[in-house]
């Protein structure tokens, strides 16, 4: 079934899992550049699996986009997570950042300009794409619709504490934040701001 094809109201626990989390893999392949999106808690969880792959030599390149600034912060996000990995031992040479997107869509288009720069769009073969598991489709979708249709993804999700997918229907934040990105999902595909996949729902 396409996503166009769902309706929020109707989805059952199990759809919902599949919607989010159905095929979200790591392939342990390299790429020419480890891609993280920002959130509040973009440090705590999204940052340690960016320097793990970083660390592991599956890229020489991290980039960081993000432009929020979340309450208490001084720096938005992308320049958050870039201070974190300087100390974490990350050569700061090898961080890019882009720092004025503010929602998904935004961390896609603006990153191009930066991964041009870097290595020009032609060269790019591969991202390794860091997020957290429910955010990872649409993430996914994203880069589907707005990047060039050569460059493949590897999928590299972080996990959270309360939305995985052994564990999201267990607590009310894991509910809410399941049913919110499917929503999200959902309404985008439809309005056609977001590419349109079938999935074994």
């Amino acid at each position: 079934m396409f996503i166009s094809e769902l309706d929020i109201e109707k989805l059952t626990d199990n759809q919902m899992s599949n919607l989010l989390f159905s095929d979200i893999e790591d392939d342990n392949k390299e790429g020419d550049c480890i891609f993280v999106v920002g959130s509040s808690k973009a440090i705590e969880y999204r940052l340690p699996k960016a320097v793990e792959l970083y660390n592991q030599g599956r890229s020489g390149k991290i980039l960081f986009s993000g432009g929020v600034k979340w309450d208490g912060n001084y720096f938005p996000e992308a320049v958050a997570l870039k201070n974190e990995a300087i100390t974490l031992k990350v050569t700061e040479k090898d961080i890019l950042i882009e720092d004025i997107s503010v929602h998904t869509i935004e961390n896609v288009l603006a990153s191009l300009i930066v991964l041009n720069r870097e290595f020009q769009l032609y060269n790019i073969k591969r991202l390794l794409v860091v997020t957290n598991s429910y955010h990872m489709r649409r993430l996914h979708l994203t880069l589907k619709t707005y990047m060039p249709d050569w460059i493949k993804f590897s999928l590299c999700p972080a996990e959270d504490d309360h939305t995985r997918k052994d564990n999201w229907f267990l607590s009310e934040l894991g509910r809410k934040r399941v049913k919110g990105e499917c929503e999200k999902l959902i309404e985008y595909v439809k309005q056609g701001a977001l590419y349109d996949q079938k999935l074994n729902i």
